[in-house]
């Protein structure tokens, strides 16, 4: 119960913090047009090619699950994740089941690792940020051995 308190009230103090930015565009006093100081993104590309921002710029899958390692993932995910990821529905964020068939291995991991930068920096990570209500993914500060696990937990959901 404190851990959903915690996370509730980490979400509240997030879109709170995002609601008050004052904008990310500035217009001169010349009548020119508003100038973006949003940091250029990248070209739009497949999403499956988007390894995403962050540490993670490689990945190798085995062809066959790793049970063990699966079994692990489940329970961080279970652990760090359920307040706001059901793997039979939409929820406050996106159901993880299928996510490897739309986006990369390495693009998980980082957002699961990295989603502050990942909403600022990845045009992916802003969509989905615009499809669940400005709600951010919060930190749950994943060591990269339980990322890997959790992305290979995804693997079992189908």
């Amino acid at each position: 119960m404190k851990k959903i308190f915690t996370t509730a009230l980490i979400l509240t103090v997030g879109l709170f913090i995002a609601s008050c930015g004052g904008g990310s565009e500035k217009s001169t006093d010349t009548g020119e047009a508003p100038v973006s100081m949003v940091e250029d993104e990248p070209e739009a590309m497949d999403p499956m090619e988007n390894k995403g921002v962050g540490p993670i710029s490689s990945v190798t899958l085995g062809a066959e699950v790793d049970a063990a390692m699966a079994a692990k993932g489940q329970e961080v995910f279970e652990a760090n994740c359920t307040a706001c990821h059901k793997t039979d529905k939409k929820f406050i964020g996106p159901n993880p089941t299928g996510v490897l068939d739309r986006r990369s291995p390495e693009w998980v991991m980082n957002m699961i690792m990295n989603p502050e930068n990942m909403i600022i920096k990845d045009p992916i990570a802003k969509d989905l940020l615009a499809e669940y209500n400005n709600a951010p993914m919060a930190n749950q500060n994943i060591a990269e051995e339980d990322a890997r696990a959790i992305l290979e937990y995804f693997r079992t959901l189908k």
